[in-house]
C-alpha cells in the first residue's frame, strides 16, 4: 500500500518551516499548510458544478509530493523558476519521487504522476484552478499570521499588497468569493485552520511535533492509498479521502483529547461523543452551504437513529446510513450508487499515522515513556488485527520498524 520511504517523504512536511524570513508568533509548517489547502478546495469545489473531485484529491497529492522535493526553494523563487525552467525542474521532482511511487497501484499512480508533471495537458482547468486557489487561501490564512509580528518590517506592507490583489485571480469560483466577503464558509475555514496550533500528543515531547490539522491530512492520504489497492470505485475513495480528512474537525472546538483519558474514565468516551455532536449541530453545520450540508454531515459521521443522533466516522456505511455488517471487504457495495464509506479501514489508517508519529519521534530518540508504551501497544494491536479486506497493514508496521530501525521497541524488547 504505502513504502516506509514514502512514509518518510510525506512527513519530512512536518519539519518544513513557512515564512521562515519573517517573524511568526507560531511555528507554520507545510504539512499544516497543505491540510488547509485540501480542506478549502473541498469546500469550494462542492459549490463548483461539473467538477471532478477525484482529480482534486490525486492531483493535490501529486502537488504536495512535489512540494516536499523543492523545500528548499522559496515559493516566489519557485514559480519564476517554473515560468521559465519548467520542464527541467519537475523532470527533476518526478525522478526524485518514482523510486518512492512506483510500486503504487501496480505503476499506473506514478504513470499519472508524471504525466500531471510533465504533459501540457490543457483539460481540467477549473480544478487546476480550484486547487490554485485553495492553495493562495491557506497561504493568505498563515499571512494573516505573519502580519501581526511583522508590521515593524520595510517591506510587509507591499507584500500585503501583493497578497490581497492576487485574491482577484480566482473571483469566478463561489467559494472563493464567499470566503472573501468573511460569510459563513469563511468561518469553516478559520476553525479548521486552527487546528494547526493543537498538538498531537500534546503530553510528550515528539520529534517532529506535529498538529491535528497536518494528522488529518496524512490518515486522509494513507486512506487514499488504501482505497487505490481495494481498487474502490470513485464514490468511495472521495468519501474515504474527506472523511478521513475531517474526522477531528470537531477538534477545533473540544480540543485534542488523548485516548488513555477518553477511554480510561468509564462513559467519559460517550459523554465526549455527545457534546461532539451538539457542537457540531451548533457551530459547523449552520456555516456549511445548503447544497452540501446532508452531504457533509454524512463525511462527519452524523447519523439518526430513530430519536438518537449518532456520530460514528469509523463505522462501515452507506449513505442511506445503513451501518454495514461487516467487518470486511465493502466489494458489494462497490459502486459509486451505493456512496460507501470504509470506516473501519480509515480507523486502521489513523492508528497507523499515530504509530508513525510515535515511531518516528522513537527513531530520532526523543522517547519518552507514554510514547514508547503508545507505540507498543498499536503494534500489539496490528498483530493481533492485521488486515482488512487484504490489506495488511502490520506488514506496513513492520516494514516502517526495519527502516527506522524501531523494531526492538514496538516489540518490547527494548525500552
Amino acid at each position: 500500500m504505502i513504502s516506509a520511504k514514502l512514509i518518510e517523504h510525506i512527513f519530512k512536511a512536518a519539519s518544513i518551516s513557512r515564512w521562515n524570513d519573517y517573524p511568526k508568533m507560531t511555528n507554520l509548517v507545510e504539512l499544516d499548510k497543505q491540510a488547509h489547502k485540501f480542506i478549502i478546495a473541498y469546500f469550494i469545489a462542492k459549490l463548483e458544478k461539473d467538477v471532478d473531485i477525484n482529480y482534486i484529491i490525486e492531483a493535490g497529492i501529486f502537488e504536495f509530493l512535489s512540494r516536499v522535493v523543492v523545500t528548499d526553494i522559496r515559493p516566489d523563487v519557485f514559480h519564476h523558476i517554473q515560468k521559465t525552467k519548467r520542464e527541467q525542474v519537475n523532470t527533476w521532482i518526478v525522478s526524485e519521487l518514482e523510486e518512492l511511487c512506483i510500486k503504487i497501484d501496480d505503476g499506473k499512480f506514478f504513470i499519472r504522476l508524471k504525466d500531471y508533471l510533465l504533459s501540457d495537458d490543457k483539460t481540467h482547468e477549473k480544478e487546476k484552478l480550484i486547487l490554485k486557489a485553495a492553495s493562495y487561501l491557506s497561504t493568505r490564512w498563515e499571512f494573516s499570521i505573519v502580519y501581526q509580528t511583522s508590521q515593524f518590517l520595510s517591506d510587509i506592507d507591499e507584500l500585503k499588497r501583493k497578497v490581497e490583489e492576487e485574491l482577484e485571480d480566482y473571483y469566478e469560483l463561489i467559494g472563493v468569493r464567499k470566503i472573501a466577503m468573511n460569510q459563513k464558509l469563511a468561518r469553516l475555514v478559520d476553525l479548521s485552520g486552527r487546528l494547526r496550533f493543537q498538538k498531537r500528543w500534546a503530553q510528550t515531547p515528539r520529534i517532529p511535533e506535529t498538529a491535528v490539522l497536518g494528522h488529518m491530512l496524512v490518515v486522509a492520504i494513507l486512506s487514499y492509498f488504501y482505497s487505490l489497492k481495494v481498487k474502490a470505485c470513485g464514490k468511495r475513495l472521495e468519501n474515504n479521502f474527506f472523511c478521513a480528512l475531517f474526522h477531528d474537525l470537531p477538534e477545533s472546538l473540544t480540543r485534542d483529547i488523548i485516548s488513555p483519558v477518553k477511554y480510561g474514565i468509564k462513559g467519559l468516551n460517550e459523554i465526549i461523543n455527545e457534546y461532539e455532536i451538539r457542537l457540531i449541530d451548533e457551530q459547523i453545520l449552520p456555516y456549511v452551504p445548503n447544497s452540501y450540508k446532508d452531504e457533509f454531515s454524512y463525511i462527519l459521521g452524523i447519523r439518526q437513529n430513530n430519536e438518537e443522533i449518532i456520530k460514528d466516522e469509523f463505522e462501515n456505511r452507506t449513505f442511506e446510513n445503513k451501518i454495514l455488517p461487516f467487518d470486511g471487504t465493502l466489494e458489494n457495495v462497490n459502486e459509486d450508487k451505493f456512496n460507501a464509506i470504509d470506516g473501519k479501514a480509515l480507523k486502521y489508517c489513523d492508528k497507523l499515522a499515530a504509530y508513525i508519529e510515535a515511531g518516528i519521534s522513537i527513531s530520532y530518540g526523543v522517547k519518552s515513556k507514554e510514547l514508547i508504551e503508545g507505540f507498543k501497544g498499536m503494534y500489539d494491536n496490528f498483530k493481533q488485527k492485521p488486515k482488512i479486506d487484504g490489506v495488511s497493514f502490520y506488514d506496513i508496521c513492520e516494514n516502517f520498524n526495519e527502516y527506522f530501525n524501531v523494531g526492538e521497541y514496538a516489540k518490547g524488547i527494548k525500552a
